[in-house]
């Protein structure tokens, strides 16, 4: 089978029959169009049958010697792993097609850098909160998001798809749907319940989305709750306006993600109920905050242990 006709019968597959989300489906196709282009160089057509052992070599090669993104330059080995990953889910699919391809298992994943998350402490935290001018209703949008964020961990995506009327302010807890379409319960503190009201009061509009937009271009046909939603590139470039007032290193919504995960196991949370809150299908994904926690260790064997007294 001709690798364009293959690639689209996969797409079709995650989508109609594994029913993938969209997101996951689009990034399939980049990195497999990649593949695609990047075989075809001077061909006309090429068939997944003749994918070898060798090619896999020579683009894993392509990937981290000679190929620079426009934008970020080289790619990280963790990026590499996102084109490899998709090749092998492309190749389980064509197994079970009956297609005589190379197993999935001779794509291996090279190994992963150690992350170096960014995790802002108590005290930059209250400083990125405090130096937002909540004196109107887009400083009160600003807060009550920062708020959320650092309360629930949602991830950025989550955060914008959210609607007024999905929120229960008052119990303090709501359900949102994450990665692979699963569902699971976040929680409001009592300073994000405290800013979300002070927020949705001030709103007079009739808008569904819990956070929408104040600036930008504004729709021809009429605004919509859609064309109003705030987007995630919207919240990267807030958060980066306000960290630079007070000087913070460069960070992203994400970050707040991290410092909210270490902060419930600084304050003694377990780590299974830490990967449940987060949304974490394998708790070894959740483990890398030990790592940033290992402060408390410090202090338990300081107590603790005989060479100290």
């Amino acid at each position: 089978m001709e690798i364009k006709e293959a690639i689209l019968r996969f797409l079709e597959y995650c989508e109609l029959t594994k029913q993938l989300s969209p997101k996951t489906i689009k990034m399939y196709d980049h990195y497999l169009v990649f593949f695609k282009n990047w075989i075809l160089q001077g061909k006309k057509n090429f068939l997944v049958e003749e994918i070898t052992d060798e090619t896999i070599r020579r683009f894993r090669l392509y990937l981290s010697q000679s190929y620079k993104n426009p934008f970020k330059g080289p790619l990280k080995r963790q990026t590499q792993n996102y084109f490899l990953v998709a090749l092998r889910s492309f190749l389980r699919y064509l197994i079970r097609q009956k297609l005589k391809v190379i197993s999935p298992e001779m794509v291996e994943l090279g190994k992963k850098e150690e992350r170096d998350l960014k995790i802002l402490s108590e005290d930059k935290l209250k400083s990125l909160f405090q130096i937002i001018d909540t004196k109107d209703e887009q400083g009160l949008r600003d807060r009550a998001i920062l708020e959320v964020l650092f309360s629930t961990g949602l991830r950025v995506s989550e955060l914008v798809s959210l609607n007024r009327d999905e929120i229960n302010i008052a119990s303090g807890e709501f359900s949102v749907v994450g990665k692979g379409r699963k569902r699971r319960v976040v929680f409001l503190s009592d300073q994000a319940k405290d800013w979300l009201n002070k927020y949705l009061k001030i709103r007079k509009d009739p808008y569904q989305a819990l956070f929408i937009r104040y600036s930008g271009p504004k729709n021809k046909e009429g605004l919509t709750n859609e064309s109003l939603r705030l987007s995630p590139r919207s919240i990267e470039r807030m958060i980066d306006k306000y960290r630079k007032k007070i000087g913070l290193f460069r960070f992203g919504p994400h970050a707040l993600r991290h410092s909210y995960a270490t902060d419930l196991l600084t304050h003694g949370a377990d780590i299974r109920s830490v990967q449940e809150m987060l949304g974490h299908k394998n708790i070894a994904t959740t483990q890398i905050y030990t790592h940033y926690t290992s402060f408390q260790l410090k202090e338990v064997h300081k107590k603790f242990h005989s060479g100290n007294k």
